[in-house]
């Protein structure tokens, strides 16, 4: 493991998802301690998108943006908002240039699947079809995220496809979690790992799926066609569960056809961007926001 980021293991909380609402405070402390970037050249307004029900976006837009992109926290669908999510939403806008459109997604496990992907598309068609009040081009909207953010965000690309629209330009996929099923060799080797155990990935897929069956739209991995997929960029930590399946569905996406780039960040783990004094998270964290400069370009 990255010594930097060693150093910081006994402060992270204990990962569990059995109390939704424990969980969901300990989270928000833990955003809530994060320095939130200057935020002095763009504007940031909050807004509701309808439907039903209307879905709370925060939207930040950097001067001369072309494109935009719909952000979606992570939080193992069952944590986050708009609030934890703001430093992050801030730090992608400005290292950007893109228009973030941050989304309150309705949470597990009092809402499970699809309630929170019907947010994101819902959020996804008003974006195509208010570009124009957005400052952007139409054709350079993209979908990302963090971890079960970068999940929906694959799912949302998924039902994009399958649905005719709206078109998406790019995915922007950050330790994504695609796949219920904890078969790889990740994710049965690494199962007391900081910050993302097995235990807890098997807890955020229960709360997500509910009672249904896992579906290609729930758990993006289980897709068996990827083609006719927006470009994609893939991040993984090296120590996290979650890694062999973004790295399985990066090779896949390729099999189809698909562009994509894909990083494997040497000695990290899940979410351990969140420790800004490390060399390698200020890497990760400018990675993400150049990756989407140039997909997002002219």
């Amino acid at each position: 493991m990255d010594p930097e980021l060693e150093a910081f293991i006994p402060l992270f909380p204990k990962a569990d998802l059995s109390d939704p609402v424990a969980a969901r405070e300990n989270f928000a402390e833990l955003a809530a301690a994060m320095p939130v970037p200057d935020s002095a050249d763009m504007q940031v307004e909050d807004r509701s998108v309808p439907a039903d029900p209307e879905v709370p976006v925060r939207i930040y837009r950097p001067r001369a943006a072309q494109g935009a992109i719909v952000w979606l926290h992570g939080g193992g669908f069952v944590m986050g908002d708009l609030d934890t999510e703001h430093p992050w939403a801030t730090r992608m806008a400005d290292l950007s240039g893109a228009v973030v459109i941050s989304v309150g997604y309705r949470l597990a496990p009092e809402n499970p699947f699809p309630a929170a992907l019907d947010d994101v598309c819902a959020v996804l068609t008003w974006a195509a079809e208010h570009a124009a009040e957005l400052g952007v081009d139409p054709e350079r909207i993209a979908v990302g995220g963090h971890s079960a953010g970068a999940g929906l965000a694959a799912a949302a690309a998924l039902r994009a496809r399958d649905r005719q629209g709206p078109p998406i330009r790019f995915q922007l996929l950050n330790q994504p979690g695609l796949d219920d099923r904890q078969e790889t060799w990740s994710a049965r080797q690494f199962t007391d790992t900081p910050w993302m155990t097995r235990g807890k990935v098997a807890e955020m897929w229960r709360h997500y799926l509910g009672s249904a069956p896992a579906t290609p739209h729930a758990a993006p991995a289980r897709a068996a066609d990827l083609s006719d997929l927006p470009p994609a960029y893939i991040a993984t930590a090296e120590l996290c569960p979650n890694r062999d399946e973004g790295i399985d569905y990066a090779l896949r996406l390729l099999q189809a056809g698909v562009p994509v780039e894909l990083h494997q960040w040497h000695g990290t783990f899940h979410g351990s961007q969140a420790i800004l004094s490390a060399e390698v998270s200020q890497r990760q964290i400018a990675e993400l926001g150049a990756v989407l400069r140039r997909a997002l370009a002219g």
